[in-house]
């Protein structure tokens, strides 16, 4: 029945606009206060998660939020599923001042570090003769797998995969997949060093 309610209103424009502006402030663009206050009634959580006060939950309950088991959520991040779902594995953390914008999957035992921004979300701005915040948004599902770890301030574009048991340098900017067990750097980022099972250990890609 809800999957139907669901489907009524996205296929109902005039309905959906009545409904997010019930959910949504326009100009603040945050739930509004009522929902903030009902937030424990849908955000899903793990055993001995952790979530920060001050951390902006700008959360709404029409996408999945997913907080894994001993997951920590730092301080000063930003946490949006208003165009996407947010699922995020057991034993990962979130570090401080990091944004997270779904549609994002994080998996099990990943590190964020300090001031990361991950964002599945994209401006459409083709018509000139529209503004750029008129036209909508495109979203790409972005997915940080198992045993990751991404340095300071990078950034992560929507639709890109990062694979198992990789490291994104500090400050990089990831605009596209990588597979496991890389080691990527850069503006934008490529592949400085990955592991070969053969060689049984961590080699430079050839030039």
């Amino acid at each position: 029945m809800l999957v139907r309610l669901k489907e009524k209103i996205k296929n109902n424009p005039p309905l959906k606009t009545f409904v997010h502006r019930l959910l949504v402030h326009p100009i603040k663009t945050r739930p509004r206060f009522w929902l903030r206050c009902c937030r424990f009634l849908y955000i899903k959580r793990g055993k001995g998660t952790v979530i920060y006060r001050n951390t902006r939950k700008d959360i709404v309950p029409f996408n999945d939020f997913y907080l894994g088991d001993h997951s920590v959520i730092e301080s000063f991040s930003t946490l949006n599923n208003m165009v996407g779902e947010i699922r995020i594995g057991s034993r990962s953390r979130i570090g401080l001042g990091n944004t997270i914008i779904g549609p994002v999957h994080i998996g099990n035992d990943v590190n964020l570090a300090q001031g990361v921004v991950v964002s599945g979300l994209n401006h459409n701005y083709e018509d000139p003769c529209q503004t750029i915040i008129s036209q909508g948004v495109v979203t790409s599902l972005i997915t940080i797998e198992d045993d990751v770890w991404v340095g300071a301030n990078a950034v992560l574009l929507s639709g890109v995969t990062i694979g198992h048991h990789s490291v994104v340098a500090g400050g990089s900017i990831v605009t596209h997949d990588f597979p496991p067990y890389s080691v990527v750097a850069g503006n934008p980022a490529k592949v400085i060093k990955y592991y070969d099972p053969q060689q049984n250990k961590w080699v430079k890609p050839k030039a």
